[in-house]
């Protein structure tokens, strides 16, 4: 069976249009989040990523598109063309399209927005993007609530190892909307500070927006720097709550047992954790049952949400890149937003930027209905 790997990659965020000083910033814990004061948003001010809205006009039009794009299209456009300029790969029959997010264009629906309501449906995502690069193949688009954009990876890894495609293209993003703001408020899930994630003071979430970009490729010698060997991914589903998680981590602690098996490594292999941390109550205690289930408590871990907030859809590909680079760059970073441990199991939550030899890690995601999915990758 042919291996699967990670390579070039791309990230659009409130932190940087590359994934090098995006995760420059992340060593110098600088954090995206930003107060913002939006009437027509939500009556409350709420902390957010939010990407530049003229850099990214100015970056997208560079492209010369030739009709009218969304906001998410623009970014997930910039974001892709990136990786498949930098890769060099002709886009034949051999190539797939994933595209990974929660919501996609939902602002279409938006009273005063230009768009038809039509370009809500994912769909004329997948066609919009495909018809711009000219992709010989369908987006497939995957849609699984917060677990969509380290899903698509699993996918990606499987139709390369299943010989459908030689490499696949995955770019994954979401937006901060009314909608969402909206959905997320009426859960009293959002926070009116910067999140903290596993903290005992941690007050809910912040919701950012961004791109991210990657390509899963079965060519072991045109690869990134950074690039990673996927070692082993599973997924399973709790059907525990339509939004919350189970409380004894059912699905995550099966998911990363599954990923080790397949892997064939134990928790003593794991160098590093890149959680999901969503700095909610439920999901943290969740996440710290499944680890300690696994006896993984003692593995460094961090949430990334305290940089970018929780970007839905695209956080787990975002996050996936982050800790390539953090193999690469033989560093563990911190967690930002954490001081005291508010979990009633021990973890090993990163409080500092560290330097460390690393060689593996483990990265997770939970979402909505019960969804988990677990990839261990192996650096290159």
């Amino acid at each position: 069976m042919s291996k699967a790997y990670v390579s070039y990659n791309n990230i659009i965020s409130s932190l940087g249009f590359n994934s090098e000083t995006v995760v420059e910033n992340i060593h110098n814990e600088v954090s995206g989040l930003k107060l913002i004061e939006n009437l027509q948003v939500l009556p409350d001010p709420f902390y957010s990523a939010l990407i530049d809205s003229e850099k990214l006009e100015k970056t997208f039009q560079k492209l010369q598109p030739n009709k009218e794009y969304t906001r998410l299209e623009k970014m997930m456009i910039c974001s892709l063309n990136e990786v498949i300029q930098t890769s060099n790969i002709p886009l034949n029959k051999r190539v797939g399209l994933i595209i990974s997010t929660t919501k996609g264009n939902i602002d279409a629906l938006d009273a005063n927005n230009s768009f038809s309501k039509e370009r809500a449906y994912l769909s004329e995502l997948g066609k919009n993007i495909k018809e711009f690069f000219s992709f010989k193949n369908d987006a497939v688009v995957v849609s699984n609530a917060c677990v969509s954009g380290i899903l698509a990876v699993a996918i990606a890894k499987r139709y390369i190892q299943q010989n459908t495609y030689d490499h696949v293209f995955v770019v994954s993003g979401d937006i901060v909307s009314e909608f969402i703001l909206s959905g997320f408020n009426s859960f009293q899930a959002l926070s009116h500070e910067p999140c903290k994630p596993y903290d005992k003071n941690r007050t809910g979430i912040n919701i950012g927006e961004v791109a991210a970009s990657t390509l899963i490729t079965n060519n072991s010698d045109n690869l990134s720097k950074e690039a990673v060997e996927i070692l082993g991914e599973s997924s399973c589903n709790d059907a525990n709550h339509i939004s919350g998680p189970s409380r004894t981590g059912e699905g995550l602690y099966r998911s990363m047992k599954s990923a080790l098996e397949q892997a064939n490594l134990k928790a003593q292999d794991i160098d590093y954790i890149s959680a999901h941390g969503t700095a909610t109550m439920f999901n943290d205690e969740m996440e710290a049952i499944a680890i300690n289930r696994l006896d993984l408590q003692n593995v460094p871990l961090n949430s990334l949400k305290g940089y970018f907030g929780h970007t839905l859809g695209a956080s787990g590909l975002l996050e996936t890149i982050i800790g390539m680079h953090s193999l690469y760059n033989n560093t563990l970073y911190a967690c930002k937003g954490f001081e005291n441990l508010g979990v009633s199991k021990p973890i090993n939550v990163i409080t500092k930027t560290t330097s460390k030899k690393l060689k593996t890690f483990l990265k997770t995601a939970s979402g909505f209905g019960g969804c988990n999915t677990a990839i261990i990758f192996k650096k290159k």
